[in-house]
């Protein structure tokens, strides 16, 4: 029986990567929507075309009591869930000095407390069963730090600091929980960027002088996700071009 994956936030970018690569490695792929997404059906009717009958549900992963629904659901109409890509995030950006309460909540609830309310109901099965995978997708961001980003990169960072300690707790049981940290990957949201902008300020940066690929962190969420990671916990693995080395 294929093992199901849960991708939160899967609709497009690396979300959408990870969500095709999992598929074309025989998983049972999963993603959430945010309510009142009304693009939802077109996607999955594209995705359809590809030739991948992937489920969604709507679910909005900063609410816990949501989270707590969307995986029951989940679980009863598709099956335990034995692959967790906590992916979904926002972000908020401006200076310090201008920020304010609402936005810097707004990216902790969706970044943050998310992979709480996500992994918490999903959790105690993979125990349970005796193996599981929690892969939570970070920034290289959260460990470098950048200007106008307080509250993305002080979400992101919390994130690897949940998988370290979560991981010490359940790696007898044969679950592994890691971070993937990816620097500039060429989404929508990325590519969004003025030109000049990127030419000038981001790919400079880069050693390897270009945006990463989806396809690239995926294959990486992949190997993380496969019976050869079963000895890799408590990690966080940049994905950056050599952008920040540690």
């Amino acid at each position: 029986m294929a093992r199901v994956a849960l991708v939160t936030g899967g609709m497009g970018g690396l979300g959408e990567a990870v969500c095709i690569k999992l598929a074309a490695l025989g998983y049972q792929v999963v993603t959430t929507y945010s309510p009142g997404n009304t693009k939802a059906e077109n996607w999955l009717a594209a995705m359809k075309e590809l030739g991948h009958n992937f489920h969604a549900y709507p679910c909005d992963v900063a609410d816990y009591d949501s989270a707590q629904e969307c995986v029951a659901k989940i679980e009863k109409e598709v099956g335990p869930i034995d692959v967790l890509v906590n992916n979904a995030g926002i972000t908020r950006d401006m200076t310090f000095k201008k920020m304010d309460k609402t936005n810097w909540d707004a990216v902790m609830r969706t970044n943050l407390d998310s992979v709480f309310n996500m992994t918490k109901p999903i959790c105690d099965g993979m125990v349970e069963r005796g193996w599981g995978r929690i892969i939570n997708i970070s920034s290289v961001n959260g460990q470098k730090g950048a200007f106008g980003q307080t509250n993305y990169s002080a979400a992101k960072a919390g994130m690897h600091g949940f998988t370290k300690a979560l991981a010490l707790e359940v790696a007898r049981k044969a679950v592994t929980v890691n971070t993937i940290s990816p620097g500039y990957i060429g989404t929508k949201m990325v590519t969004a960027i003025p030109q000049e902008v990127l030419d000038s300020k981001i790919i400079p940066q880069i050693p390897m002088a270009r945006l990463g690929k989806p396809e690239e962190v995926a294959g990486l969420v992949a190997y993380l996700a496969s019976d050869e990671a079963a000895f890799v916990t408590g990690a966080n693995i940049a994905i950056n071009g050599g952008q920040h080395m540690y």
